[in-house]
């Protein structure tokens, strides 16, 4: 009677590991196959649709304002070289024009009148050369115009803004997180009449739009005082039903045992919320604090409402004040919106594997 060898195991080099492994992990074992394919071009079709607006956002924030006018937009920022020419009090935007007879040569542009550019030869800067604007290109370089940047931090409030935003937020932030989740710990581990009818009261005010409650929040707010103010933009929104939701059914899934050995053992409900319940519902606090960061920080419409005193404006309230009655000055705009967008990015990123353990995991392991 003969037995059959136990299968080898596989090594590295069938199962690699890390993120080159997971990128490169086929369906059909070593095989490339259809299914393959299909799922290959849809995630590099995404990550394009998603990607590519961000990075041409982050590209146009370093043109200059005279680049995001013009009519060839390219991806990365350019700007026309220049030259410093003896007579003239600002350095000449060069071009390389093409003439009738097919010859090329290097100018120098001085003034535009119509289609009819003057230009002259930076060598011989005393004849001026007539030319239609068509038979010229200009000649482009690379650059960065990180004085977007720096200009917008000096010419507008924007540290001001920034600090209302982070203020605002973070002390936001925090209150939902509490006070969903007591609310969500009431709601999942007592039982009392009216409970299913008061977490469905609660979910239906999800049905009622924004605009409806406007109004009546904003003469409660005038009420109370708080106008013009920071905390009439961090009270009012504290208590979330979406908020609650979430954390109310992660916490169903928290063994109802463990709270009663706790409370055998003399702890207070109050110690239980604290030490219990909230350190195994991290992974759902964090992902609630993904979205109300989102939500406080994207704000818009509340604090525009709420705060008329440029002082007390965040972000988004204080980029819209950015466009002049005349001109806008986009690049200072787009130039604000990267740097607006850094503390989404920084949250997330730390707090994104929290979404997917939220998820699969349970209350405790």
């Amino acid at each position: 009677m003969t037995t059959s060898a136990p299968p080898a195991p596989r090594t590295a080099a069938h199962s690699p590991r890390g993120i080159s492994g997971f990128l490169t992990r086929l369906q059909g074992g070593n095989r490339f196959t259809p299914s393959d394919t299909l799922t290959y071009l849809y995630l590099i079709g995404g990550t394009l649709v998603m990607s590519v607006p961000v990075l041409w956002l982050v590209m146009s924030s370093f043109k200059p304002l005279s680049d995001l006018y013009s009519d060839e937009q390219t991806f990365l920022p350019y700007r026309t070289q220049t030259i410093a020419v003896a007579g003239y009090e600002r350095p000449l935007d060069l071009y390389e024009v093409t003439f009738e007879d097919g010859t090329a040569q290097t100018l120098a542009e001085v003034s535009r009148v119509g289609i009819v550019a003057r230009m002259i030869d930076p060598a011989a800067p005393e004849t001026i050369i007539e030319v239609n604007i068509n038979q010229r290109a200009a000649l482009r370089e690379i650059y960065f115009a990180f004085d977007n940047y720096t200009g917008a931090i000096t010419q507008f409030p924007f540290l001001t803004y920034l600090g209302n935003s982070v203020v605002v937020t973070v002390g936001a932030t925090m209150l939902t997180l509490i006070c969903n989740s007591m609310a969500a710990f009431g709601l999942s581990k007592y039982r009392f009449r009216g409970r299913n009818a008061l977490f469905l009261v609660m979910l239906s005010t999800l049905l009622v739009p924004v605009s409806v409650i406007l109004i009546p929040a904003f003469l409660v707010v005038s009420q109370l005082n708080l106008t013009n103010t920071l905390l009439g933009l961090i009270i009012p929104g504290a208590a979330t039903p979406t908020g609650v939701f979430l954390l109310r059914q992660y916490m169903l899934t928290i063994p109802d045992e463990l709270l009663d050995a706790a409370r055998v053992d003399g702890a207070s409900e109050w110690r239980i919320f604290w030490q219990i319940i909230l350190p195994l519902a991290r992974p759902a606090l964090a992902v609630l604090t993904i979205f109300s960061f989102m939500w406080r920080w994207n704000d818009f419409l509340w604090p525009l409402i709420v705060t008329s005193r440029t002082e007390l404006f965040t972000l988004p309230v204080g980029l819209n004040a950015f466009q002049g009655d005349l001109t806008t000055q986009w690049n200072f705009i787009l130039a604000m919106t990267v740097l607006t967008m850094l503390p989404i990015t920084v949250v997330f990123a730390l707090l994104q594997r929290f979404i997917t353990s939220g998820i699969a995991t349970t209350g405790i392991k």
